[in-house]
């Protein structure tokens, strides 16, 4: 039982970690011309605003490097817990999210050379056409591309996941549901993205608060099933 318990809080932290890593990293790059949902508005200042807040974009690429090991062992965490529902689902899902750490991973390496890109460009004197911007350019849509290959095995994997809760009703059903809600909806809007279509952020900020109360109440809660079957026994 108490194994139980510790295995629930620790995956509730998981949770917890993964969401918090990912809006904090993420929050910087909203500040300098950047924007998760679409190509830049003017790639000369975007990478102006890279060259010369380079420290806050350091510190993104750290935040979303150390996000990726946090996915990882939030998997195999979630591998463990679930594999008993249906063993075949839940190596799906690991597989899924595993890719999905690897593309976090490529993503930070697309974003380094967009800041080493823009570094450059800057010390160049900013002219006003040469091969800076095709190569800052290049570099932006590959971090928007791993972003959008990114969330899709994201969605699909956690689908799996968080069905595999909903059966299990290790959680509250509703609470299974509203995952498996948020993250059709993302993978919904991610196939749009992927076809050229600029997808408003709403459409994915579902996800966010979902990951924060799934991981609060696997902390204070734990596996609300072991719990009635510990009781019952």
């Amino acid at each position: 039982m108490n194994s139980d318990k510790n295995t629930a809080r620790l995956l509730g932290l998981m949770f917890i970690i993964v969401a918090v890593l990912a809006f904090l990293s993420g929050v910087p790059l909203s500040q300098l011309n950047y924007s998760m949902t679409g190509p830049p508005n003017n790639i000369s200042e975007t990478m102006i605003a890279f060259s010369d807040n380079s420290t806050m974009v350091q510190m993104s690429i750290i935040g979303f490097l150390i996000e990726a090991v946090a996915i990882v062992l939030l998997t195999v965490l979630l591998y463990l817990s679930l594999k008993k529902q249906n063993r075949i689902i839940a190596l799906w899902a690991f597989g899924l999210w595993i890719i999905e750490a690897v593309f976090v991973t490529i993503r930070q390496i697309s974003a380094f050379s967009l800041l080493y890109t823009g570094q450059e460009y800057v010390k160049a004197g900013t002219p006003d056409s040469s091969y800076f911007q095709t190569l800052g350019s290049l570099f932006y849509e590959l971090m928007h591309f791993t972003l959008d290959v990114q969330m899709v095995f994201y969605c699909v994997g956690g689908f799996l996941f968080y069905f595999l809760f909903f059966r299990s009703k290790y959680i509250p059903r509703v609470l299974a549901l509203w995952g498996l809600i948020a993250v059709s909806l993302g993978f919904i809007g991610e196939l749009f993205a992927l076809f050229g279509y600029d997808v408003p952020l709403y459409v994915f900020l579902p996800i966010l608060p979902f990951e924060l109360a799934i991981g609060v109440w696997l902390m204070v809660k734990g596996f609300t099933a072991q719990e009635a079957k510990s009781e019952s026994g």
